[in-house]
């Protein structure tokens, strides 16, 4: 190599090495053009080939050896002469360095981690299921092998199973599971959207007539209510014509005004239980029919109601006594544990999750017990005075707010129990007022929600004891509170239904009715949200003829907000009234009810 020849080389191998290390986008349709371009790159993207692995095993199949083989000097010079540069010469100093320069290089890129060549599909298959969405997306644009790996079916199927998408189905359910994930992304950004701008449909269930609401509970869609009258009603949510039918009790013979007022209601996927002011405790099967499969008897009014989530199990507080029953294995219903505490029992919850023994929290004035079947009562806290103002249970912890003391300066708190540890593991907020409600089951992991007498919906992270989020709700306080991992809905004394975006501190809209909300509960897709009057009987002089005005009945009320294009082919359950125009049920929520609504 001449000295022409070997400055000429000098000066084409910088440019090449200042082309590659400045920044710069390389995109390729498919690996086709990228395997067609590879003969025309030079040695000088070698530095840029260690970025991107299928640049670099294009360089090492143009140099015409295995990727798993090292360089050696005769392929870097029949790598240079074929780049359109002249072969060096033995014993020339600068052309030498260049060379070992280039063998550098292409040994450097041999290191670069190309797996799909090297492993078997199995186990990149268990390398891949650790990354998300977008990283299998970028995956699939390296190269063809990697394509069919990010695409593998049983990595999309997993990614449904994660993000919540048809539980319960197998793999085998779906031909392409990664356009099932597209279209459930889809179609919770579509509801995302209408629960943000108010679009949707809202009903409201048909009102049992002459009677006022007592209590109203839900599950899944399905809503139970219970009136004065003692009529016990049930509406499935999920259907379009709302089906509404009548629980029936035993008592046929009784007269449908002289009949006791419903205290209490409760259901889960398969049971439904009412509780009367006399003392009685009706159980319906939904799956049998609408007569009772139990009833029970208390000596005195029943106080506080409990129903599993997911299993068969009951607890009722009647003056001292707290009942627990459950089928046996026959499914006869029996009396699974009876406890005896020495104060009345205000709250009364069931622990999700216990299975065969079930295990329930009681608050009971400034007491709170831990009650299991096969085992005596256990004493959770003794607060020496103040009394338990809200419980919430989930599988593992129990959280419950506690009266501050007006004197001594120490405002009220929320504890949070941890059940597998046995013992205290929180203490949260120190504010003048008492919480009025918390829900630690339906929210997000390692955050928590409370509502206040102060009018303020608080999210308390449970990981560092602190309150992450404090919002101005309600003027005369927070009666009922749930969220999600993007929004919060929240009720008040005064009858707002509030729904908020808590990530951007926002108030998207809100609902006004004359009532307190009792209850609130809501899906991605639809919101059920319950008024019940202060005073469930409204006092008449002539009893005879008592007829409650509407305005006193209570509300109950079921917005859905999956409405898409194909809801123009069928009425949904807002649409019920004589107008021939297919599209009135879409219009703003926030128009649709009004402040002087009732």
């Amino acid at each position: 190599m001449d000295e022409c020849s070997l400055e000429e080389f000098r000066r084409r191998w910088q440019e090449e090495l200042a082309q590659a290390q400045a920044p710069r986008k390389w995109r390729r349709s498919d690996a086709a053009e990228r395997r067609a371009r590879r003969p025309e790159v030079a040695p000088g993207r070698s530095e840029q080939a260690l970025g991107d692995p299928a640049l670099a095993q294009g360089l090492l199949e143009g140099a015409g050896r295995p990727p798993a083989a090292r360089a050696t000097r005769a392929e870097a010079q029949d790598v240079a002469s074929r780049s359109g540069f002249p072969r060096a010469r033995e014993g020339a100093g600068g052309g030498e360095q260049l060379v070992d320069q280039l063998i550098r290089d292409l040994n450097e890129m041999n290191d670069v981690p190309f797996f799909d060549i090297q492993l078997p599909y199995e186990l990149a298959i268990n390398i891949f299921q650790y990354l998300d969405r977008k990283e299998l997306g970028r995956c699939a644009q390296v190269s063809k092998t990697w394509k069919v790996i990010a695409e593998d079916e049983v990595l999309w199927y997993r990614l449904c199973q994660q993000e919540g998408h048809l539980p319960g189905s197998s793999i085998s359910d779906c031909s392409c599971w990664k356009l099932i994930f597209q279209e459930c992304q889809a179609k919770e950004h579509m509801l995302r959207t209408n629960w943000k701008n108010r679009k949707g449909a809202v009903s409201e269930l048909e009102h049992v007539p002459d009677a006022v609401l007592c209590d109203v509970h839900s599950h899944d869609g399905v809503v139970i209510a219970g009136y004065t009258s003692g009529d016990v009603r049930v509406w499935d949510t999920r259907t379009w014509d709302y089906v509404a039918p009548f629980l029936e009790s035993e008592d046929e013979e009784d007269e449908p005004g002289l009949q006791p007022n419903v205290s209490f209601v409760r259901i889960n996927s398969s049971l439904a239980v009412a509780a009367y002011e006399d003392g009685f405790l009706n159980i319906w099967d939904l799956r049998t029919g609408r007569y009772p499969v139990h009833r029970f008897e208390h000596d005195a009014r029943i106080q506080a109601l409990a129903l599993s989530q997911d299993d068969a199990a009951v607890a009722t507080a009647s003056a001292f006594d707290i009942v627990m029953l459950s089928p046996n294995e026959e499914g006869y219903w029996q009396i699974a544990a009876e406890f005896e505490v020495p104060k009345l029992v205000q709250r009364l919850e069931i622990v999700p999750e216990t299975r065969r023994y079930p295990v329930a929290i009681a608050a009971a004035g400034d007491l709170m017990y831990l009650l299991k079947a096969e085992d005596s009562a256990r004493t959770l806290l003794y607060a020496h005075g103040p009394p338990v103002t809200c419980l919430d249970v989930s599988a593992n912890q129990v959280a419950f707010g506690v009266q501050g003391l007006g004197w001594v300066y120490e405002g009220s708190k929320i504890l949070v129990y941890s059940l597998e540890a046995g013992c205290h593991l929180l203490k949260l907020g120190n504010v003048l007022r008492d919480f009025t409600c918390v829900n630690l089951d339906d929210s997000p992991p390692n955050l928590m929600v409370s509502g206040n007498r102060d009018g303020r919906v608080r999210i308390h992270d449970l990981r560092t004891s602190n309150v992450t989020l404090s919002l101005s709700a309600h003027q005369l306080g927070v009666s009922a509170v749930q969220m999600d991992d993007w929004k919060i809905v929240s009720g008040g004394e005064e009858g707002l239904v509030s729904v908020w975006d808590y990530r951007m501190n926002q108030k998207l809209w809100e609902v006004y009715s004359g009532h307190p909300v009792k209850h609130i509960s809501f899906s991605s897709r639809s919101l059920i949200t319950a008024n019940v009057p202060y005073q469930p009987v409204v006092r008449n002089a002539d009893r005879d003829n008592f007829t409650p005005h509407r305005r006193h009945q209570g509300l109950i009320r079921a917005y859905e907000f999956a409405v898409d294009q194909l809801a123009f082919q069928s009425p949904l359950p807002a649409c019920r009234s004589s107008c021939d125009t297919m599209a009135t049920h879409y219009y703003d929520l926030a128009l649709a009810f009004p402040y002087n609504h009732v």
